[in-house]
């Protein structure tokens, strides 16, 4: 059993590399995944007088769930289109290997860019009172939103542009009630409603109470790391089940 499975890791991990040296630089993912947050950010932030570790905070949470979940969603469409599909179905590699090495790349990606808020803050004297709280939510974080990139790449279609159509027209609208451009303390009771569905609200809120401080935060920090690890499996059961189904469609 256990050596099955160091033998399936081995496998995802490769997986993960070929993902790495072909998508890394891929258009899609450096137009959804960096300039997408960026650019938000900065409409946001033009003409507002904010503090500058709150703009931070919700600058990192969005830069984690955008670039998490800006490879998974193109892997699996691209690579129907080249028939490396095949290879790898023909291969001894079950779908759930597959697809967690894709996850690995994301998670890689992910983590790597979030560091670049997280300079930005520290050159503008932002300080992180919370840092191994920080990290733990950014890398679970970034599986999380990894494993909902793999739920919507599961739609069998060769063609990228409609996978990030699905994927812009459920993550922008996440963007705005997640706490990340309004507090969620000052939403209206609807507005934090639905904010408590999504998996960003979490890890804004944990950024805020690691970089702004204990009152910063609206639920505790055990919930929010509790509610990450839930939507992943979620997302991760969900993803491995449609892959199942679609896989056939795609050969």
């Amino acid at each position: 059993m256990i050596p099955d499975l160091m033998d399936q890791m081995r496998r995802a991990f490769a997986i993960a590399k070929k993902d790495v040296r072909i998508y890394y630089l891929n258009g899609p993912v450096v137009i959804f995944g960096i300039l997408a947050p960026a650019f938000l950010f900065l409409a946001f932030m033009i003409g507002r007088d904010l503090p500058v570790d709150f703009l931070i905070a919700g600058l990192l949470g969005m830069t984690v769930f955008f670039t998490s979940t800006s490879i998974t969603p193109v892997i699996a469409p691209t690579e129907t289109q080249t028939r490396n599909l095949e290879r790898l179905a023909a291969a001894p590699v079950s779908i759930t290997t597959i697809l967690f090495g894709d996850m690995i790349a994301s998670v890689f990606f992910g983590i790597a860019i979030s560091l670049v808020p997280i300079f930005l803050g520290v050159a503008f004297g932002v300080a992180i009172a919370h840092p191994l709280i920080l990290a733990v939510g950014i890398v679970l974080a970034a599986f999380c939103f990894s494993a909902l990139g793999l739920v919507f790449s599961s739609t069998p279609t060769s063609m990228t542009s409609t996978v990030m159509m699905i994927s812009m027209l459920t993550k922008f609208p996440l963007v705005f009630v997640s706490g990340v451009f309004i507090p969620i303390q000052e939403m209206p009771s609807w507005g934090r409603a639905l904010a408590s569905l999504s998996p960003l609200t979490y890890i804004t809120d944990l950024c805020r109470y690691c970089i702004e401080g204990t009152c910063a935060n609206y639920y505790p920090v055990p919930l929010d790391i509790c509610a990450l690890a839930v939507f992943l499996v979620i997302f991760m059961v969900t993803a491995v089940k449609l892959h199942e189904r679609s896989l056939p469609m795609r050969l």
